[in-house]
């Protein structure tokens, strides 16, 4: 198990690594998705590219993975909602207007990202978890 969890581990952080660069060098797309409630957009991007990035390291260091894992789920809950201005809003990114074939699936996915987070950090094992209770011999 500790073999997958750490190839899981790395795409995770390479996932991240490579959005958190995206919201630096080409903030656009994911400001046109921003909800208009967002205060000074521009700062927050830049701030989720950051944290993305932090996390992605995070992941990969011992002592700062659970903190990375706790980080990461919680920053794929917090840009959920951004996910369904996208959505619901129909906002076209460079031209291109999504339809339900990606939204349906990426918002379902969601809950699969936070738990994946959780569990490349170390901070869960569920579903993976054996009983770890010794049953004695007959």
């Amino acid at each position: 198990m500790s073999r997958t969890r750490t190839g899981f581990r790395w795409l995770l952080a390479f996932a991240y690594g490579a959005a958190g660069y995206l919201h630096l060098a080409r903030p656009a797309p994911f400001l046109a998705i921003t909800p208009p409630w967002v205060p000074a957009p521009d700062i927050v991007i830049a701030v989720t590219g950051i944290a993305e990035l932090a996390g992605a390291i995070g992941l990969m260091i011992p002592a700062t993975r659970k903190a990375a894992g706790w980080g990461l789920a919680l920053y794929a809950l917090c840009v959920w909602p951004a996910n369904f201005h996208h959505a619901l809003a129909h906002i076209a990114i460079g031209g291109e207007t999504l339809g339900w074939g990606y939204h349906g699936p990426r918002l379902a996915l969601q809950p699969v990202i936070i738990w994946w987070a959780l569990w490349a950090g170390g901070v869960l094992d569920w579903p993976f978890r054996r009983d770890r209770i010794a049953y004695p011999r007959p």
